[in-house]
C-alpha cells in the first residue's frame, strides 16, 4: 500500500469511513502520479480472506465510463462519427438516432418494451436483435434519461462492430489497463471480492424514482426491471454474472485500474499517468467531456448531467466539486471521476454495498472533500 503524505488526509478519510462488513479500495492519481493505492477490509463472505493488492470487484455502472473511453479513442483513430446515424455501422437498426445521442442517454432507448424471456440478460444476441428492433420512448435527440442497462448493449455492439471483436477483448487490449475487465476470465475469478448485501443509504425513505420503478410499465421500471433477472438477490456474486459481457453493469476491477484509466484521460495537462501517453488527445477528450444532456432525466425522475458516455455532478450524484470533473459512479458506490482542470483522477471500489437513490454515497464525501483540500 502507498500513499504520499501529501495525501494522508485522504488516507485518513478513507480508513475512517469504510469501516464494517466487506472491503474496499482506493487509489489516487495527481498530475499523472499515483499518491494513494490503499486497500483495507475483506472479500469474502465469512470475513476471512483479506483483501490484497490484486483483489476486484464488480463496479457495476462504473463500467460506462470505460465503454465511452473506448469509443472516444475510436473517434480519435478515425473509426467512428459521433454524429453519423447508428445504423451505418449497424444495419438494420430501426431508430433514427446518432451514435452521439446513444452516449449521451438520449436515444430513446432505455429500456424493452415487451417482457424478455428467461436468459436473455446474458445473451447479447437476444438483447441486441431486441434494440435494433424497439422504438424509442421519445423523439431521440429531444430529451434525455438514463439508459441503465441497455447503454451498455447499444454502444456496445457499435464498437463491437467498429473493432470486429467483443467487447471484453476491445476493451483488455484496446485500452490495455491491467486487471480491468467487462465479463471476468474465468482464471481471474479467485480474485473476485464477494459483495455484501446492499444497505439502505441516507435517503431510504420512498423517492420519486423508487416509486416509479414500482409502478408496472413505466419507463423506469422496464428499464431496470426488463430481464426481470438482473433483480435476482445475490446475482452480481455468481460466476454466470462474472463472466458474462453486460457492458453497462458488470465491470470489473481494481481502483488501482480505474484510476490508471482516468489518470491518462487528463494527463495531457502534465505528465501521463503510469509512465504511458495521454489516452486521448485535448480536442478529442474536450468534446467528450462537454455537456450534452441536463435537465430532468426520464427514467431516473430527477436532474441529471451526462457528456458523451461520462456522468457529470449533478443533483444525485455530486461526486465532485467541480462540475467540469467527469466520470461515472456504480450502483452500491464504485466511483471513478477526473478532473480536467486539477489533473486528478481517484476510483474507490467497495465490496459494501450501500444504496443511495438520490444523492451521493456517504463514503464518497470525506475523501473526495480531503482529496480536494490536498491540491
Amino acid at each position: 500500500m502507498w500513499c504520499d503524505p501529501a495525501f494522508a488526509s485522504v488516507a485518513d478519510a478513507f480508513r475512517e469511513t469504510d469501516g464494517g462488513e466487506g472491503g474496499a479500495a482506493l487509489a489516487v492519481y495527481a498530475d499523472g502520479r499515483m499518491v494513494v493505492d490503499l486497500w483495507q477490509g475483506t472479500a469474502d463472505p465469512d470475513g476471512v480472506r483479506r483483501w490484497e493488492r490484486d483483489t476486484v470487484v464488480n463496479v457495476f455502472s462504473v463500467s460506462k465510463g470505460v465503454l465511452a473511453t473506448l469509443a472516444h479513442l475510436y473517434v480519435q483513430r478515425g473509426l467512428l462519427d459521433l454524429d453519423a446515424p447508428v445504423a451505418r455501422y449497424w444495419p438494420g437498426f430501426a431508430t433514427a438516432t446518432t451514435v452521439a445521442d446513444l452516449l449521451a442517454h438520449r436515444s430513446g432507448l432505455p429500456a424493452v418494451r415487451r417482457e424478455l424471456p428467461p436468459g436473455s440478460l446474458f445473451d447479447w444476441d437476444a438483447m441486441t436483435t431486441a434494440l435494433a428492433a424497439e422504438s424509442p420512448w421519445w423523439t431521440p435527440g429531444e430529451r434525455h434519461g438514463y439508459h441503465a442497462v441497455t447503454f451498455g448493449w447499444l454502444v456496445g455492439e457499435v464498437l463491437r462492430r467498429v473493432g470486429g471483436r467483443p467487447i471484453r477483448d476491445l476493451v483488455r487490449d484496446e485500452l490495455g489497463v491491467p486487471d480491468l475487465w467487462i465479463g471476468l476470465p474465468a482464471s481471474e475469478a479467485g480474485r473476485a471480492a464477494y459483495l455484501a448485501p446492499p444497505q439502505a443509504g441516507r435517503d431510504a425513505t420512498p423517492s420519486s424514482l423508487t416509486t416509479a420503478m414500482s409502478e408496472p410499465g413505466t419507463i423506469t421500471m422496464m428499464a431496470f426491471c426488463n430481464p426481470a433477472e438482473q433483480l435476482t438477490p445475490g446475482l452480481a456474486n455468481t460466476a454466470r454474472w462474472r463472466a458474462a459481457e453486460i457492458p453497462a453493469s458488470n465491470g470489473h476491477a481494481t481502483a488501482r485500474a480505474l484510476a490508471t484509466l482516468y489518470g491518462r484521460l487528463v494527463s495531457c495537462r502534465g505528465r501521463a499517468a503510469d509512465g504511458a501517453g495521454p489516452l486521448l488527445a485535448p480536442d478529442v477528450l474536450g468534446r467528450a467531456v462537454t455537456p450534452r444532456s441536463e435537465g430532468r432525466d426520464e427514467v431516473l425522475q430527477a436532474q441529471t448531467r451526462f457528456a458523451l458516455g461520462y456522468m457529470l455532478p449533478c443533483e444525485i450524484r455530486p461526486f465532485a466539486p467541480n462540475p467540469r470533473a467527469f466520470g461515472h459512479s456504480g450502483s452500491g458506490g464504485a466511483l471513478a471521476f477526473a478532473d480536467p482542470d486539477t489533473g486528478i483522477a481517484l476510483a474507490y471500489t467497495p465490496s459494501r454495498l450501500v444504496v443511495s437513490a438520490a444523492g451521493p454515497d456517504p463514503r464518497w464525501e470525506p475523501m473526495v472533500a480531503a482529496l480536494y483540500a490536498c491540491l
